[in-house]
């Protein structure tokens, strides 16, 4: 594999492994600090359709992607129905995961024909707090037209997601 193949984020969160267990395998509370309105709670095998929350700010996304050295391109409109993800597997309470298309806002991704990849979410007890071990693997199954902007993109998206995970199992 080469090193764009795989992202992982790692942090170590002040809660049990049950709370954080429930902040990423619930669809409601995942879609609060995801950003994200889920329609079904996961569920081993089952499509998960939803909207994201707000609006993306196609300038400021192009920006960044130029901050990236990366040629900016636009973003692709979303049904309100669109598929979020397919679960793969849900362990409790050690591991999560789905597949999705990476970057699926890019305006050159055609979801129909290209191959998802794999998110895994890992738990394991840290002290009285719990690891959260976030990766994402398959990018080089992603065409190759797109397959660098998806994998920068996502690398920066786990970077604020894990923080985001942080500040909601923390905050009580």
């Amino acid at each position: 594999m080469t090193s764009q193949d795989r992202i992982e984020k790692q942090i170590v969160l002040n809660a049990p492994i049950a709370r954080v267990w429930h902040a990423i395998t619930d669809s409601t509370e995942f879609g609060t600090w995801f950003g994200v309105k889920l329609h079904q709670p996961f569920a081993p095998g089952r499509k998960i359709t939803g909207k994201f929350e707000g609006d993306f700010d196609e300038a400021k996304i192009r920006a960044y992607q130029a901050s990236l050295g990366l040629e900016p391109t636009g973003i692709r409109p979303l049904t309100p129905n669109y598929v979020f993800c397919t679960v793969e597997r849900m362990e409790e309470p050690y591991l999560f995961s789905f597949r999705w298309i990476p970057y699926g806002i890019d305006i050159e991704c055609d979801p129909e024909t290209e191959t998802p990849t794999l998110v895994e979410f890992r738990l394991a007890p840290d002290g009285a707090g719990t690891r959260l071990t976030i990766v994402e693997s398959g990018f080089e199954q992603v065409p190759e037209h797109r397959r660098q902007r998806a994998f920068l993109m996502n690398t920066g998206g786990w970077s604020a997601q894990i923080e985001n995970v942080k500040r909601h199992v923390e905050q009580g």
